[in-house]
């Protein structure tokens, strides 16, 4: 499903020379329907190595597969498709649009899509999503009339609505409480199986690591099982 070959990331420093390298050839393969937790400290690359994977940014070198496809390959309007069709994206910062409901909100993805599905189909997704998510009560509610947590549900939805085979998490519960955390991990677990899609998150809690998947730790620009010795 995803596969990373020696990627490398590169920020430019202050002048000549000064070129930090985050990510030092990274190697990383992740099944279908596989739910991976990435670790590690403050700063340490995981929400570069995330946007890398989704194709929001682009590393200094090696590639990125998705489905056996190489996203450096494809043209701006072709992974703009994969992005909006093939990956959800879940943030720290739900960036939900506070003008409109919960379930406009939750069908802003659908707005670039061109596959055929009615707006019937579409709508009825959306409803059963919230419904998966706890919120069917709250789809006429706009974002200042729930709690963080309801939110960052709706995001999650939102994420989903396209039905996406990739799921990419980056610090889902990072402003939550911890109760409201517990419920999101659980939620993504569950999502994660029901659903099937292949879920990447990364995060800083340990907590959230061991409720939610497969452990791996990024540190000094290098990836590692949590299982090896």
């Amino acid at each position: 499903m995803v596969e990373l070959v020696d990627v490398t990331k590169d920020y430019e420093g202050s002048g000549p020379g000064t070129a930090v390298r985050v990510l030092k050839g990274i190697r990383l393969k992740i099944d279908r329907g596989r739910a991976v937790v990435i670790v590690g400290p403050s700063g340490s690359g995981k929400s570069t190595l995330l946007n890398i994977i989704g194709g929001l940014d682009h590393p200094t070198g090696g590639q990125v597969l998705l489905d056996g496809r190489d996203l450096a390959r494809l043209t701006d309007h072709e992974l703009a498709h994969v992005r909006n069709r093939d990956i959800g994206f879940i943030f720290q910062l739900h960036h939900l649009l506070p003008q409109c409901t919960v379930l406009e909100n939750v069908l802003i993805p659908t707005l670039a899509s061109a596959d055929g599905r009615t707006s019937r189909a579409l709508r009825q997704r959306a409803e059963s999503l919230l419904d998966r998510v706890g919120l069917k009560d709250r789809m006429r509610h706009r974002p200042g009339e729930l709690s963080g947590g309801q939110r960052q549900r709706v995001a999650v939805a939102r994420a989903l609505v396209n039905q996406p085979k990739l799921l990419l998490a980056d610090e889902p519960t990072g402003s939550l409480d911890e109760a409201t955390s517990d419920g999101i991990a659980d939620l993504l677990v569950q999502l994660n199986r029901d659903e099937g899609v292949t879920l990447i998150a990364v995060t800083h809690s340990q907590k959230l690591a061991s409720r939610i998947g497969d452990v791996m730790e990024l540190r000094g620009g290098v990836l590692a099982d949590r299982s090896e010795p």
